[in-house]
């Protein structure tokens, strides 16, 4: 699943893609809003992003539907 996170004061947005499920990435930005601690979140490459929830602008959580790559017989 694709997701892109809006930095305050940052031109660009973080986008990455993870294995965990929609639900788990929203429960973890929203708990990391609510108590004011740092989003941690895992992407596909096992890299760690981490930023910190007070500077959060918006989150957008992709769908979890893998989309065809290539030319197909439709």
């Amino acid at each position: 699943m694709d997701i892109e996170l809006g930095i305050q004061n940052v031109a660009r947005a973080v986008t990455f893609s993870t294995e965990e499920s929609a639900e788990a990435v929203n429960a973890t930005i929203s708990a990391a809003v609510a108590e004011n601690k740092p989003i941690v979140l895992n992407d596909d490459k096992g890299r760690r992003i981490i930023v910190p929830a007070g500077a959060l602008g918006y989150a957008i959580v992709g769908s979890e539907t893998k989309h065809a790559v290539g030319f197909g017989a439709l």
